[in-house]
């Protein structure tokens, strides 16, 4: 298995938050080019997952900046 990640937790995330909106954005794509509503259905709720991960990636993003910051005062 291969990971790719730059040592610096905030930028791995980053890249994270990238991937989850890049395929959100895909999903959506594929949601508004078709007619299907049983495919549709299932692309909304990959679509409304990728956006939830993003979300939570975000949130670990603040919490490690804020763990920085603590650290500089010290």
């Amino acid at each position: 298995m291969f990971f790719k990640t730059k040592g610096d937790p905030i930028a791995d995330l980053y890249e994270d938050i990238a991937a989850e909106e890049k395929a959100r954005a895909t999903y959506q794509w594929i949601i508004n080019l078709s007619d299907d509503p049983d495919l549709n259905d299932g692309l909304k709720y990959l679509r409304e997952r990728e956006i939830i991960h993003s979300q939570r990636f975000r949130e670990a993003v603040e919490i490690l900046k804020e763990e920085r910051d603590k650290q500089l005062y010290f």
